[in-house]
Formats: C-alpha cells, structure tokens, sequence
C-alpha cells in the first residue's frame, strides 16, 4: 500500500485553496482522502485566553496585597481624615493623621495624654480626643481645668478652656476619661462618661498631611 499526499483545491466563491490530500494506491485503483488541516485559533479565542491569564495573575497578586492591606487596617495602624474643631490647636480640619492600633491591643492601655481615637455608642463618627485620667483616680472639670484627685492637671499640650464643668467622679476598672484640648468645642466624657478601654480604636501618633503640618502630636 503507498500514500501520496498531493494538493487539492477546494473553493468558497472566489479562488481556491489548497489543501494536503492523501492518495491510497491498492490494487490498481486509488483513493482520494482530503485531510482536514486544524484551524489556527481565532483572534476572539487568543484575547480570551489573553484576559483569563491576566485576571489569574491579578487575583494571585491582589489578594495576598488587599489581605495584608486589611491586617493592617484592623490589627497595625490606618490613615484617617480629622473633622470638627474639638482638638484645635493641635488638630483640626482635613488633617491626616495615622492611627497606631498595636500599643492597646498587645502591650498596655490608654496613658495620660495619649490622644486616642473613640468609638461610642450613639455618637455619629469616631471621636478624636485626649486621655486625661485613668482608671481609679478621681476626675473633675472647671471651666476648662482639669483636677485629678483634687489637685490641677497640668497639661504640656495645649488647650482652651471653657465649656461645661464636671463633678468630682471615679473614674471605674477599664475606662479613661477624655477631654477635647479645645474644651468649649468639644463633645466628650463631659457628656457621656469615662469611655471603655474596649472602645478606643487606637492613638493618633503622626499628623502626614498638610505637608507643612507633618510630625508627632502635641
């Protein structure tokens, strides 16, 4: 038996195209097969496998990238945008500040003049204030001056005073009382009581914008 492939032409309307052909020579009498060539893929084909490897290639990269993102969000540090005028001078609208969360969640609580972030039922957004007394010590408020088991608070930091006073309390087990530095603005313990150490998010260690405003808080 002998195979000889040749030519053929085949056509679709206009010209023709060749094709390989086997010819099978048996007994005197041959037999023409054309062999089907197979078909290249089509340019839908290779965009397709073209966007399937790229969207594998993006989720194995975005995924560990967004999952470490959300670590550290929850568990290191966030960037958040400061609003409202309860902490002039030493902040203020539109400052970024970074908020450090490591610090209360692993090693120590909430110290005297940590400027601290505050989640509160019943409050609208987060609240941006200052640590002023701490578990068991005796807290009062008169016009803008803070007393500290009967004695004056003395505040390195700046303030303004003013706003409502507060009675003598005991500040209880787990808890820390806030002030805002600028007092007559500012919405606080005054209001709602000594704050759970369990809603304190994290303290404000760095202003990062404005750029002429960058550093450690006051």
């Amino acid at each position: 038996m002998l195979i000889v492939k040749a030519p053929v032409r085949i056509g679709f309307g206009g010209g023709g195209t060749d094709l390989p052909e086997t010819c099978t020579r048996c007994g005197g009498i041959v037999v023409r097969r054309s062999i089907k060539g197979k078909a290249g893929p089509t340019p839908a084909s290779r965009a397709k496998r073209f966007l399937l490897r790229a969207l594998r290639k993006g989720v194995r990269t975005a995924l560990p990238a967004g999952l470490v993102s959300l670590l550290i969000n929850v568990f290191v540090a966030q960037a958040m945008v400061v609003q409202g005028p309860s902490m002039k001078p030493n902040l203020t609208y539109n400052q970024r500040v970074i908020v450090e969360k490591i610090t209360y969640g692993f090693m120590h609580g909430p110290r005297r003049g940590d400027v601290v972030i505050v989640d509160m039922p019943g409050e609208e957004e987060l609240l941006v204030k200052r640590a002023v007394a701490l578990p068991g010590e005796t807290v009062a408020v008169w016009d803008g001056q803070v007393f500290i088991n009967d004695q004056p608070l003395e505040e390195p930091w700046a303030i303004r005073r003013g706003g409502l006073d507060y009675p003598p309390t005991r500040v209880p087990p787990q808890h820390v009382f806030v002030l805002g530095d600028n007092r007559e603005e500012s919405r606080d313990s005054r209001f709602f009581g000594p704050v759970p150490v369990g809603r304190i998010g994290g303290r404000v260690r760095l202003i990062v914008w404005p750029l002429n405003r960058i550093g450690r808080i006051g």
